[in-house]
């Protein structure tokens, strides 16, 4: 089986021969019940693909859908004219670069469409081509917008460009309500909708699908397509990594399934992973690899957001649909990109519960967080999660704990400025959500308490934390708890331990262990 990784153009795919997942009944249910859409997905997650696909079926290119859904819907499968635009080809470093590629856009399209307004502004460039598109083919104008929010999220944290590519888009936008009349169809994708920075404020005409459970599945891979479309792959990946089928297929849920856009909807596979997964036939971290959230750590660190309240969230459909580039909330960038997904619903409350959806992405991106909350500058710091987990799985819980200080102190005076509890318990949410990889650790932190217990096949640790209170003061909680008596009936040693923080000198000051 040929796996089409990068290649994000319907037609190469189906020409050459790769694995395709049927999506076009998803496309077609569009394309006939509606005109203006908006979808957004994590990266590397098909919309690309589902752009060009759309553009192939409105270009009338019917032998490409052969077998497909659409292939055999009810269709006049005429040309229309089609205008994509692709903001995913560019870098966005100065407030320049937005109207230079739309600029490419428009004079390759007044090329196509004789147009004479080369000399008018962006918007009225894009509004003219669009009429004489419909005037020149005399049929309406099919326009696609790919990544339309790669500018804005290159531009997070420089109220300037976003304020200049906020207004570029604004205006290019608009023409799309403006020339309804010669418009068959319209779409536009990307990671995050800007919904209260006006992009979208003139576009209430558009449809958006995000969230919607008919479409939930539109892009990524479903279970049963997995199973249906790479059976043959998965026998294959089981055999090269010494697995039995089902192993196999509950090792794939836990790596790369688990998105959810929609409180009732099944999980969705993320499809650059898996088809990764397939094409080497060996399991890793392939999206996460392929980009950096350097901007959600931006956002994350300058707001001091509480790590634990990240990764356990409860929103608001409204927060969860719009972002505000001056927002001291992250979470529905963090969402709407990718790191975190819809865990469940609280219906009395109306809010969406969030979490990691996969393995992939919790280790990603906990790893990738490591060297900003923690003192990871070179290649000896004093944070090694192998010599941590080395610790507790031989029972030296003074050498953990040893290490543990060591951690805390060697933190750099300018990271722990503002508050430093928060810093704290950031620094702890990342060390033992390392540590949760390699053993079984669980992190609590609630009304400024922090909880924890590591279990490994030996050994247990029972451990709170109090932060200038005394070790001694933690140590007495455990046992008000009555923690132990949770765990009497298997053999494991199990140790308590009260640790104190001191926010004079930055780190651990005292411990007990019993």
């Amino acid at each position: 089986m040929k796996y089409p990784i990068g290649i994000q153009n319907f037609e190469k795919i189906r020409r050459g021969g790769y694995a395709y997942v049927d999506k076009t009944a998803s496309m077609y249910k569009m394309v006939s019940e509606g005109s203006y859409y908006f979808l957004s997905r994590p990266r590397r997650f098909g919309k690309s693909l589902m752009v060009s696909t759309l553009e192939a079926f409105f270009s009338g290119k019917r032998e490409l859908f052969e077998g497909l859904y659409a292939g055999s819907a009810d269709w006049d499968w005429q040309q229309y004219p089609v205008l994509h635009l692709d903001l995913n080809v560019k870098k966005y470093a100065t407030s320049e670069d937005l109207d230079k590629i739309l600029n490419r856009h428009l004079e390759k399209w007044e090329q196509q469409y004789d147009s004479p307004y080369a000399d008018r502004d962006i918007e009225e460039r894009f509004l003219h081509v669009v009429e004489l598109a419909y005037q020149k083919t005399g049929r309406q104008v099919v326009i696609l917008v790919d990544e339309y929010d790669k500018p804005l999220l290159q531009a997070i944290g420089k109220p300037e460009m976003q304020s200049a590519y906020r207004a570029t888009l604004k205006a290019f936008y608009g023409v799309l309500k403006s020339c309804d009349e010669y418009i068959k169809f319209a779409l536009l994708t990307g990671v995050t909708k800007f919904g209260k920075v006006s992009v979208f404020s003139d576009l209430n005409n558009l449809i958006d699908i995000s969230l919607d459970y008919e479409f939930y599945d539109i892009c990524g891979i479903t279970e049963e397509e997995l199973l249906s479309v790479f059976s043959e792959s998965i026998d294959a990946l089981a055999e090269r990594n010494r697995l039995t089928r089902e192993e196999c297929i509950a090792h794939l849920r836990q790596m790369y399934d688990g998105y959810h856009f929609e409180e009732d909807a099944p999980g969705v596979y993320n499809p650059f992973s898996v088809l990764s997964t397939f094409k080497k036939n060996k399991f890793g971290s392939y999206w996460f690899e392929t980009g950096t959230p350097t901007y959600l750590v931006t956002l994350l660190r300058r707001h001091q957001y509480d790590l634990e309240d990240m990764a356990n969230s409860e929103v608001t459909a409204d927060v969860l649909n719009s972002i505000d580039s001056e927002s001291t909330n992250p979470i529905p960038v963090i969402y709407q990109s990718g790191y975190l997904t819809i865990k469940g619903y609280n219906e009395r409350f109306k809010k969406y519960i969030l979490g990691f959806p996969n393995e992939e992405v919790e280790e990603g991106f906990v790893k990738y967080l490591a060297p900003y909350y923690l003192d990871n500058r070179d290649r000896k710091s004093v944070f090694d999660v192998e010599q941590f987990s080395n610790d507790v799985e031989t029972g030296n819980a003074e050498q953990f704990l040893t290490r543990l200080k060591s951690l805390f102190a060697s933190a750099p005076y300018d990271s722990v400025k503002g508050d430093r509890e928060n810093h704290f318990q950031n620094m702890m949410w990342v060390v033992f959500k390392m540590m949760g990889f390699y053993s079984h650790a669980e992190y609590h932190n609630s009304d400024g308490r922090i909880d924890l217990l590591i279990e490994t096949p030996q050994y247990r640790y029972v451990m709170e934390f109090k932060l200038e209170g005394t070790a001694e003061e933690a140590l007495t909680q455990i046992k008000q708890k009555d923690y132990p008596l949770h765990f009497t009936l298997d053999e494991k040693k199990t140790y308590l331990i009260g640790v104190n923080f001191s926010k004079e000198t930055r780190t651990i000051d005292r411990w007990v262990v019993e």
